[in-house]
């Protein structure tokens, strides 16, 4: 199916936040650039956004209102921000909560390295994955609020939401987290929460992935893409966290 002149969703991640620091959920200084130069460069190639959607945490909306500040500092039509918890992250600790006493006689180091992440980026990266991955296969018994399937019903909710208060030309923005995305990843491609997850590791901060839609027919056209922060040749810019 070929989509032409539709309506476009930019799922845009979050600027960086604050690894390691007590409050995860809080964009670093880093993270407010990111956003920044997002909102300069969806100006430079004439996107207008005439809807923006978050969740309701913190460094999802304050990417959104950094980047729409751009747009109103330009005098440039400027929405409101829309907030729907469907765009909310994965509950990331209550997962590993979950799961970290299921792995320990194999992971014996497992809490002290999650506990201190800073001290071995590497470690806590695997070790992260390793649970990430077991939650999405379900194969644990993991109460239904927590599932995977659980959460990319409610990301669909979310998106089916959007679609049927959207006007069929309209372009809109979705300040997402990297988790949410590759839900979306899983529903409109058919790829397994598996491979999904294996994407995930790669999403930018503050990357688009753009969705063409044409009523309730939604496909993927671009996925993790962070020109926006490449055209700066800056590799300090280029955060996954």
């Amino acid at each position: 199916m070929v989509f032409t002149d539709l309506g476009c969703i930019y799922l845009i991640r979050h600027g960086q936040a604050s690894f390691g620091a007590e409050n995860y959920d809080v964009l670093s200084p880093l993270g407010i650039q990111q956003a920044e130069i997002l909102g300069d460069y969806l100006i430079d190639t004439g996107v207008i956004l005439n809807a923006c959607f978050s969740g309701d945490m913190l460094r999802q909306k304050d990417t959104a209102l950094t980047t729409l500040t751009r747009f109103s500092a330009a005098q440039l039509p400027t929405p409101a921000l829309n907030i729907d918890s469907a765009f909310n992250e994965i509950d990331v600790e209550s997962i590993i909560r979950l799961l970290v006493p299921k792995i320990l006689d194999q992971e014996p180091k497992a809490i002290e390295s999650l506990r201190n992440p800073l001290q071995n980026k590497t470690e806590f990266q695997r070790l992260f994955a390793m649970l990430i991955q077991r939650w999405a296969t379900e194969t644990d018994d993991i109460p239904k609020h927590l599932r995977w399937s659980t959460f990319t019903e409610t990301v669909n909710a979310g998106l089916q939401r959007i679609l049927n208060t959207a006007a069929p030309s309209d372009h809109i923005g979705v300040f997402t987290s990297g988790g949410t995305i590759t839900a979306c990843l899983h529903l409109l491609t058919g790829v397994t929460a598996e491979k999904a997850f294996d994407l995930n590791w790669q999403i930018v901060n503050t990357s688009l992935s753009r969705l063409k839609f044409r009523g309730d027919s939604v496909v993927l056209t671009s996925f993790n893409s962070h020109a926006h922060l490449d055209l700066l040749k800056n590799k300090k810019l280029i955060t996954y966290r």
